[in-house]
């Protein structure tokens, strides 16, 4: 008779484990006094999706705001070279109009406003590859290198190999690349680096199930330094299809090549990850020769990640989108925006700005896709100009704002960039960059098609429903 009622017996002692442990994680999501319309959803996740609720939870609902990235010693170690150029030079010239944006980046990310610093725009995936090996050949001293993603194809190995001829002639490597964005690249391929003498780490390694909860937290900069005079910050990735494109169109990607003061910022943001992932602090004047900082550009290079409560580049968007007054065009390849992104740009459109969104006519992933056509809507009733590019695949992460100021880096206007992902933007105060970005943004709006709202309000009722659904996964994509 015992053996008949032990399994029910079992099955009960899980039910109240299950329902002890699901009112204590419950507790815990209403005591981290986060969005109470985030809370509200993880807890309705957690009561009524049994079991699933709680994986959904590992992955990608534990917050990380008090979690320490890097200790304050050696962050301030790290960052003290590029301090000690930004106060060498106290007049600093940026437009009055951004004083304040200034001043944020530097008091919430420590993003020194670098002055005498030369900015020039790639805004050709298969130039970028030409000079990116090219710096790699003519590196003297050290290579560090930073991408989401490397591929095992024909780039990603014109890369590795040539990383490794310059390991193997005495150059000091480093490479950092994300353990979710290169999943697929087999151990082999950067071991080679390491056998030919360079270092390599993963950043935030994800190892099944002790470390899962790392898959949120990913690492989206695409960061390089050489000698630490020529530095490259933008959205291209190592990998064949940035270069070739997909679908038989063209991948459409905006880089920047910096030299002077702001590749200071650039070393920094390298060597603070390098330590994180690495657990060596790399710093001295070898990585920060010295440069004239006399005219040029002013730059601030930011950091932006899931830990802490300040969400520098996200606020630094909106802050850009308060100020502006003549008109702001920005690329994105993913629009899955928060509130407060949302309510910047339309504030903008309503009070006359030209402000105008260029995304992909079709994204990447058919989710995304439909996500993004959700949110298209409302800002094309308060007055935004959208317009779908027809070429190929737009992957810009781009902002320019009245000839004065632009952005320009790893973060796109969505969730993942602004809440979860580790970013990398260039922030530069200069006409002729502003310029150069607003002549190759209307340059590829003759790629475009206009998205009207009459347009917009003729989608099908399946094509909604779709797009609602999406919209509901939009932090997790």
């Amino acid at each position: 008779m015992g053996n008949i009622f032990q399994p029910s017996a079992s099955a009960g002692l899980l039910y109240w484990l299950y329902c002890v442990a699901t009112l204590l994680l419950v507790v815990r999501v209403v005591l981290n006094n986060r969005n109470p319309v985030k809370t509200f959803a993880w807890v309705m996740v957690l009561l009524f999706l049994p079991f699933l609720g709680l994986v959904l939870y590992f992955f990608f609902g534990r917050d990380t705001r008090r979690h320490k990235y890097i200790g304050r010693r050696s962050l301030t170690q790290i960052q003290q070279r590029s301090h000690l150029y930004y106060r060498s030079h106290e007049c600093v010239d940026t437009p009055a109009a951004y004083a304040p944006l200034v001043a944020y980046l530097e008091n919430s990310a420590s993003a020194y406003p670098m002055p005498g610093s030369e900015v020039r725009v790639i805004a050709d995936t298969t130039l970028f590859a030409r000079e990116l090996l090219a710096a790699i050949g003519a590196a003297e001293k050290h290579i560090h290198i930073q991408f989401y993603i490397f591929e095992n194809d024909e780039f990603g190995r014109s890369v590795r190999d040539a990383l490794v001829a310059k390991a193997r002639s005495g150059v000091e490597v480093r490479l950092i690349y994300d353990s979710v964005g290169s999943w697929r690249v087999p151990r082999s391929f950067f071991e080679e680096i390491r056998f030919a003498g360079g270092q390599v780490e993963a950043f935030l390694k994800v190892r099944f199930p002790v470390l899962g909860s790392r898959v949120n937290y990913r690492n989206h900069r695409k960061v390089v330094v050489v000698d630490g005079k020529l530095g490259f910050v933008g959205g291209c990735n190592i990998a064949d299809r940035y270069i070739k494109g997909i679908n038989g169109g063209c991948w459409r990607d905006t880089m920047l090549a910096l030299r002077g003061g702001a590749v200071h910022g650039l070393q920094t943001s390298f060597l603070i990850d390098w330590y994180f992932a690495n657990g060596s602090l790399v710093s001295g004047g070898a990585y920060f020769p010295p440069c004239s900082g006399d005219g040029g550009a002013v730059v601030q290079v930011a950091q932006s990640n899931p830990v802490g409560c300040n969400r520098v580049v996200m606020s630094a968007f909106v802050m850009m989108l308060a100020t502006t007054r003549s008109y702001a065009y920005v690329q994105t390849p993913y629009l899955m925006l928060n509130d407060t992104v949302a309510l910047a740009l339309k504030n903008a459109a309503v009070a006359g700005v030209d402000v105008r969104l260029m995304i992909p006519l079709r994204a990447d992933s058919r989710v995304a896709d439909y996500a993004t056509y959700s949110y298209l809507g409302e800002l094309l009733e308060a007055g935004v100009k959208v317009y779908l590019y027809e070429k190929g695949f737009m992957h810009c992460k781009a902002i320019v704002c009245d000839d004065a100021v632009s952005s320009v880096g790893s973060t796109n206007l969505d969730f993942r960039s602004f809440f979860y992902n580790f970013e990398c933007n260039a922030f530069v105060y200069d006409t002729e960059t502003a310029l150069t970005l607003k002549t190759q943004f209307l340059e590829d709006q003759k790629m475009c098609r206009p998205l009207t709202l009459r347009e917009y309000s003729q989608r099908s009722f399946a094509r909604r429903c779709l797009e609602s659904a999406a919209r509901l996964f939009s932090p997790l994509l």
